[in-house]
């Protein structure tokens, strides 16, 4: 019926129910009543919109736009995903009774700068909520965490909660400023519990299920003998692993050697996760589930639980492991020109951390046990630069960013924030695990079979979002060089990165290049990854901790053996939902992880009230300035705490006092005190130190 409506509303620009009942010619109640269930559910779905008027129109032919409320703790909101270059501003009193994560209908009210009102509710957040309980007149209710509004719980619906508890609250279905209460997290005071707040709100569980350990209690320690059946033996070669020193949950190892043809060979070993997950298994619904592992600042929430992360599919050192081996034969060119893909196990023959092997590719300083292994470091660096020669060629991008890495003590209470490196070893790891994901990749798509895969795509950049980046560059002097807006290619984009030459603003600059790009994500349909300039691209190497890895193994196994076409046609209809599905659960992953970094930045920031600080300008809005400290982190100068009235310049990004001819702006360098930070809104606010021009 869906269908024949949308058919009929092309033809006619609005209709009343009465009018569509006739046309469709439907006769009796019944259908009556299934027509207006369809239109209410398609206008939930924004796919119609119900006017004022008591009409009914595409709601891509009506004045409004269509997205997702994201509230925040001052009142104000955007609506993100409608389509248009930015985000739309709601101011506090035109939110209309929307809540956060709403589905809305919103009208633009001021096209030039972005802002606009909601008018309707398309289809409320259903997903439970996070928040603290707090007494109001004698009456209980939970304040969501940054939104500002209130939930009220009646005493019934309390479920043992008290003042000042964490807790997980799901509204009334009917009456929406009403819940209960369904899981108490823990006291807003007690250390962790602000972590599990946002694991919570992200839907990640910090524990495993009962049935999904009692599964684990039947895999085995070690690798059985029976289950080495079949497999090629790579026990010979000298493998090992490369990581940092604290990661406990290892994929891949490596090994390499030179032909006398003077080509390489290069084996990239991945733990075999898939032997021991079985699909459909209890364990395999809750790896599905969790999609992904997440890596917050003192704990990590495993996909799978550690007897398999840490136990037996990790490819510890000195014991035997199952893996799934991508073997290339590489030129001196870089390309691929022969490889096999092979279920094997292997013995890693060290744990090699990422440090050590920098001190020997970098300084030439070789760390106590690490004597047997600097010609094969050596000899995968020199393969490692030509892969990266090859993949700059065709348009790699380095996206130059700052990550932070915090530091914190036995009270979950960060100390320290330093900036994580990419140094010579990690780019090793990241150059061959591009290969081997690209060599995996390919292998499936370019079968002479018609058979579904899993990749990892990167469509190309927003136009508009990019234009405006180009736009704000050329403002700033940069000369844009790049073919015409419309077709981009990732080669002009490197152009433009490539004139980025100053190193205290190149990586915020990244970051805003990056903000106008498409998210990569994961798909069946192969359409290539525009960032690496790959033709065939997917995720190959992590199956502990990516759910979509896993899967990925599956079909090559599936592929490389038996053909069960039953299976074949599981995956052609599954793929497209688990893709959904991973995707969705690797961006809540990354908003969790940020969320909690961010929250640990102001509390650091807590301790340093007073201080002055160094920093540069990395951004400007009309309400103030973002400085950005070397530690990486933010805060803000509002505009009400400049001396002097300044005007916005949107394109240029800069704040100017026509009276005192100060300008700042993108970029310059700035001295601050550090004059509030809260861990509660994770924000921190900077006053201006008047040393500056």
């Amino acid at each position: 019926m869906e269908e024949r409506i949308i058919d009929l509303l092309k033809q006619n620009s609005s209709l009343n129910i009465i009018d569509i009942n006739d046309i469709l010619g439907l006769k009796d109640p019944v259908e009556f009543s299934n027509l207006q269930e369809t239109l209410d559910n398609m206008c939930e779905d924004g796919i119609l919109y119900h006017s004022n008027k008591d009409k009914y129109l595409l709601f891509e032919n009506s004045h409004l736009l269509k997205g997702k409320l994201q509230l925040k703790s001052s009142g104000y909101g955007f609506v993100l995903d409608t389509g248009l270059e930015k985000d739309i501003y709601i101011n506090e009193k035109d939110i209309n009774g929307a809540l956060d994560g709403d589905i809305v209908a919103v009208e633009i009210t001021n096209k030039r700068d972005f802002e606009g009102k909601i008018v309707k509710i398309l289809k409320r957040n259903d997903k439970v909520l996070v928040g603290e309980v707090v007494v109001i007149d004698n009456k209980f209710y939970v304040s969501i965490d940054k939104k500002g509004n209130n939930i009220y719980i009646p005493n019934d619906k309390l479920n043992g909660a008290v003042e000042g508890h964490k807790v997980v609250v799901k509204r009334d279905e009917k009456k929406r400023t009403m819940g209960e209460i369904v899981t108490i997290i823990g006291h807003k005071n007690d250390v962790g519990v602000d972590i599990l707040s946002y694991v919570y709100k992200y839907e990640f569980k910090p524990n495993f299920p009962d049935d999904v350990m009692f599964e684990i209690d039947a895999i085995p320690d070690s690798v059985l003998e029976s289950e080495l059946e079949g497999r090629v033996d790579l026990r010979d070669k000298k493998v090992f692993t490369i990581d940092g020193a604290d990661t406990k949950d290892i994929d891949d190892a490596i090994y390499c050697y030179k032909n006398e043809d003077n080509t390489y060979t290069l084996g990239v070993c991945i733990a075999d996760v898939s032997h021991y997950v079985k699909m459909g298994s209890k364990i395999d619904v809750e790896a599905y589930e969790r999609g992904t592992s997440v890596y917050l600042v003192d704990r990590v929430l495993p996909m799978l639980p550690h007897k398999l992360s840490n136990g037996i599919c990790s490819l510890n050192p000195e014991v035997d492991r199952l893996a799934l081996s991508c073997i290339m034969k590489i030129d001196n060119k870089g390309n691929v020109i022969d490889y096999d893909i092979c279920e094997s196990v292997i013995r890693s023959r060290k744990k090699m951390t990422y440090d050590a092997v920098n001190s020997i590719l970098e300084n030439n300083v070789v760390p106590p046990g690490y004597e047997e292994f600097v010609d094969d470091l050596k000899l995968m660096n020199e393969l490692s630069n030509i892969l990266r020669k090859k993949m700059v060629a065709r348009g790699y991008i380095d996206f130059d960013t700052k990550e932070a890495k915090i530091l914190v003590d036995e009270n979950c209470h960060p100390y320290e924030i330093k900036l994580r490196e990419q140094r010579t070893g990690e780019e090793l790891i990241e150059n061959f695990m591009i290969v081997a994901n690209e060599t995996v990749a390919s292998s499936i798509f370019y079968r002479s079979d018609d058979v579904p895969g899993i990749y990892r795509v990167h469509d190309k950049p927003n136009e508009a979002k990019l234009q405006s980046f180009t736009e704000f560059l050329s403002s700033h002097g940069y000369s844009v060089v790049g073919k015409k807006r419309g077709n981009i290619t990732v080669k002009d984009l490197r152009n433009i990165i490539d004139q980025i030459d100053d190193e205290r603003v190149k990586p915020i600059l990244n970051e805003l290049l990056v903000r106008s790009m498409a998210k990569a994500v994961y798909s069946n349909e192969n359409i290539g990854h525009f960032g690496l300039g790959s033709r065939c691209y997917s995720h190959f190497t992590s199956p502990i901790r990516r759910y979509p890895d896993l899967v990925l193994h599956r079909l090559v196994k599936l592929y490389n053996g038996s053909y069960d076409y039953d299976l074949i046609d599981y995956f052609k209809k599954e793929l497209p939902i688990i893709c959904e599905h991973t995707s969705e659960r690797e961006r809540a992953a990354d908003s969790c992880e940020r969320d909690v970094d961010k929250m640990k930045m102001a509390e650091y920031m807590e301790d340093h009230i007073g201080e002055v600080f160094k920093g540069v300008i990395s951004g400007v809005q009309e309400f103030g300035i973002f400085v950005e400290l070397p530690n990486t982190v933010e805060g803000l100068i509002r505009v009400e705490d400049l001396p002097g009235y300044y005007t916005y310049n949107e394109k240029a990004m800069t704040l100017f006092d026509k009276k005192s001819k100060r300008r700042f702006g993108f970029g310059d360098d700035i001295t601050v005190k550090v004059v509030k930070a809260s861990r509660e809104t994770s924000t921190v606010d900077f006053e201006l130190v008047e040393d500056n021009k």
